[in-house]
């Protein structure tokens, strides 16, 4: 679900996964009638025989791949194999990293919130999801509080619209007793964060050393000015 003007709008899912690479059938390996045919460019061709669709596989220069072999009949695609392998394998990958790298941060706001506080927890989340991390926000109830949960509901939306540019809604508000709590994803990969830490922080040493040069050349041109006097 993604935070978009109002609190939750669900995104739409493909209707076929990808399935697993190693148990991926190809070609001559899919062994059913007929297949519901996709177009390499995800154009729907519709149920045509298997062997006709080997041969336009065939006629592409692409491999004929089951994506979806529990459907009624089974759906496949045509593509490039060995590239949908390596695209795949890249993903995998850059996943793995990212959620090793990834935090859950979290913070804490007290139902009868000030606008100074407020801004400033909202300023520590949005640190925690420029850097990539995700966030856990958790409101505590006091006493009567717990019989408002509506209110918790509208302070935890405020925070994700005023943050909405930066985050998604991961997971619902959901109160647990005295503590509500609603998890923020970053919209920004870690990588791509630590990346762009790493050149704002190379940016600002060029900065700095341009700096200590040029006083460097004024100091000089100021003791050479000394002398010749």
């Amino acid at each position: 679900m993604k935070c978009n003007g109002g609190f939750f709008v669900a995104l739409h899912e493909e209707p076929w996964k990808e399935p697993l690479i190693s148990e991926t059938r190809i070609n001559e390996r899919i062994r059913v009638p007929e297949v519901r045919l996709v177009g390499p460019g995800g154009e729907q061709v519709g149920v045509v025989r298997v062997e006709d669709a080997l041969r336009l596989a065939e006629e592409a220069g692409l491999d004929l791949v089951e994506v979806a072999p529990d459907a009624k009949p089974p759906v496949a695609k045509l593509m490039d194999y060995g590239k949908y392998k390596y695209e795949a394998a890249q993903k995998a990958r850059d996943a793995r990293r990212n959620r090793a790298n990834t935090q859950l941060k979290e913070i804490r706001f007290r139902l009868k919130i000030d606008d100074h506080d407020f801004g400033v927890k909202k300023g520590h989340v949005e640190r925690f999801l420029s850097a990539g991390d995700k966030v856990k926000v958790m409101i505590m109830f006091r006493g009567r509080e717990q019989s408002r949960p509506e209110a918790g509901v509208r302070l935890l939306q405020r925070l994700a619209d005023e943050v909405g540019e930066l985050a998604t809604v991961e997971s619902m508000p959901r109160q647990d007793g005295r503590n509500m709590t609603m998890v923020l994803a970053p919209t920004k990969r870690k990588s791509d964060a630590l990346n762009e830490q790493r050149k704002r922080r190379e940016a600002e040493r060029e900065e700095r050393r341009g700096k200590r040069a040029e006083r460097a050349s004024r100091d000089q041109a100021r003791n050479a000015t000394t002398e010749t006097n």
